[in-house]
């Protein structure tokens, strides 16, 4: 079985550390992107099974990133996280409108990172 490849875009170099340590240990291959324009282009290339979408990205930011993944074929059906230090309730439910398919508030707490990514890599993407 092949591992799952998981797209994470984030500019912060500590919180992208922190991703691909947390996923390549628990077995994920992990693509990054520093900016939306990036993971815009590699969510295209490497077809992935997952994104983890930064909000607050230099360039393009991730909600205009995911809307335009979601404008290619092969985007549409692909599941992506929001992560975000903003965390109040308005922010995930704004994020969810947006069409993201879940959300991870920064600080980010690795129990539910990782239960998150097995659960939206298990059902999949409902578009």
């Amino acid at each position: 079985m092949t591992a799952a490849r998981v797209l994470v875009v984030e500019d912060n170099p500590l919180n992208l550390k922190l991703l691909r340590d947390v996923l390549d240990h628990s077995g994920y291959h992990v693509v990054a992107a520093t900016t939306g324009e990036e993971g815009a282009r590699l969510a295209g290339e490497v077809e992935p099974d997952l994104i983890l979408m930064d909000l607050q990205l230099p360039g393009i930011d991730g909600t205009e990133a995911l809307r335009r993944i979601r404008s290619t074929a092969k985007g549409v059906s692909v599941p992506v996280l929001a992560v975000t230090a903003f965390a109040m309730d308005a922010d995930r439910r704004r994020a969810l409108d947006c069409g993201f398919d879940g959300y991870l508030p920064k600080p980010l707490n690795v129990r539910d990172l990782l239960r998150q990514v097995r659960d939206v890599l298990a059902r999949g993407h409902p578009g």
